[in-house]
């Protein structure tokens, strides 16, 4: 269940706008808590099913390491360079491991829309490829705050 947004409400997305912007954003930003307490930010793709953020990530990392540990994170995607152009998305919860570690491909019926929307958006192909090297974090958020500064100058 996603929280509601209690501030900026007038610049914040709808849902619509909120599945759009993020079907439509290459990269996001991963915050996990490390093990001496301190936070580690790293930039990650992914995919959005419409319910939830969908992170590949190598397993061989501090932020795998971090999640394993610690499964809460946040998660940003932004895009805007002008101050009236700034939209984004912050997501947070926790992360749930999905398939094989790492991912090799077998069959995974849970895995068949994200992984065809990964190979899609990343590769232009029908159907992942797998590395060894990566697997699926899934992030159905508990709250969700967007915002949307183009908004500010339609009032």
């Amino acid at each position: 269940m996603t929280a509601t947004q209690r501030r900026g409400r007038r610049i914040m997305m709808t849902p619509g706008e909120l599945d759009a912007f993020l079907t439509s954003q290459r990269t996001c930003r991963v915050a996990t808590v490390s093990a001496d307490g301190s936070p580690h930010v790293s930039a990650l793709w992914f995919v959005w099913d419409g319910t939830s953020l969908w992170l590949y990530s190598v397993v061989r990392s501090k932020r795998w390491a971090d999640l394993r540990r610690d499964p809460r994170v946040a998660v940003v995607v932004d895009t805007g360079e002008e101050y009236e152009q700034l939209r984004g998305v912050e997501l947070s919860g926790t992360v749930d491991f999905v398939g094989e570690v790492p991912r090799t491909g077998e069959l995974h019926a849970e895995l068949d829309l994200p992984e065809t929307l990964f190979a899609r958006k990343y590769f232009g192909l029908e159907e992942m490829v797998h590395d060894g090297r990566h697997a699926w974090l899934r992030l159905t958020p508990r709250k969700t705050v967007s915002w949307d500064f183009r908004k500010l100058g339609s009032s």
